[in-house]
């Protein structure tokens, strides 16, 4: 439960934390969309995908976000992507013939894709990682306000909306720790979530799930409760008690933004293969 770091807010003061909370939300939709696109040849896709990876590595770095915490996380789905590739392997009966498992045909064509959600499920993880690291939950959820306003003019709950997202995200650490604790009080009673035999691990599981969703049902009325009582209101017309102005650097974030966007689209769209232009510029 300790490998999940989604929604760990790290108060410090560095670019990546001072950057528009609107901006930075802008920026984690387009990376969705890069990491989407496809860009031809499989080898170019993987190309992409390292220089996308780069760029997120120095954004952590300049952010002092934990890459560790992220490869952490990964750790935590280990099993989901094993069963990915089981399946991926299993569907696929055409393509390039990579071994045989006995008389079964295995593809490098299933392999590519199990490879292409890792790859996809890390930047992910990263990118989530640098969001909610360097953005504070009530940034966070005026943030998702603002991109939704358009939606307010056909009388959609956008405040409400904003809000319960931004509860649930800030949750997670908070029901993680919870677990974490729970599994700590119940390996001191004799449960052993590690070792002994499946049907063992079940029953261990059995008895932390229960508790975590009562726990889960307390903290929701406590903090009903207190937004109650700080006179919340989510059908009243909110004020901001500071005002967000765009500044320099939010400028200069919007035009590198813009460019890195419009890069990768002209690349997606005309699926320039920069490896075998090298290759063949020097006949390699």
């Amino acid at each position: 439960m300790n490998n999940i770091s989604l929604g760990k807010y790290v108060p410090l003061n560095t670019v990546i934390h001072r950057i528009d909370p609107r901006l930075k939300l802008i920026w984690f939709i387009s990376m969705f969309v890069v990491l989407f696109l496809s860009y031809g040849t499989t080898r170019q896709n993987f190309l992409i995908y390292g220089v996308v990876f780069i760029f997120f590595f120095a954004a952590m770095l300049i952010g002092k976000v934990s890459f560790l915490q992220v490869f952490r996380s990964l750790k935590a789905i280990w099993l989901m992507m094993i069963f990915l590739l089981v399946i991926n392997v299993l569907v696929t009966s055409e393509g390039t013939l990579a071994f045989y498992i006995g008389s079964f045909a295995v593809y490098y064509e299933g392999i590519i894709k199990t490879l292409y959600i890792i790859a996809r499920l890390l930047l992910i993880i990263m990118m989530t990682s640098i969001l909610t690291s360097t953005t504070k939950p009530i940034e966070l959820t005026f943030a998702i306000e603002w991109l939704l306003t358009p939606l307010s003019w056909l009388k959609v709950p956008v405040q409400m909306f904003a809000m319960t997202l931004s509860l649930a995200i800030r949750f997670i650490p908070t029901l993680a720790e919870e677990a974490q604790r729970m599994m700590h009080a119940q390996a001191a009673r004799g449960i052993d979530f590690k070792e002994g035999k499946f049907k063992e691990k079940v029953r261990g599981l059995v008895s932390l799930i229960i508790p975590l969703f009562m726990q889960c049902i307390m903290r929701a009325q406590e903090l009903a409760d207190a937004m109650d009582a700080r006179g919340y209101n989510p059908l009243g017309k909110r004020t901001k008690y500071r005002r967000r102005h765009f500044t320099v650097l939010s400028l200069l974030f919007i035009l590198v933004l813009a460019g890195f966007l419009a890069t990768f689209i002209v690349l997606a769209i005309y699926q320039y293969d920069f490896i075998g232009m090298i290759i063949n510029h020097f006949n390699l």
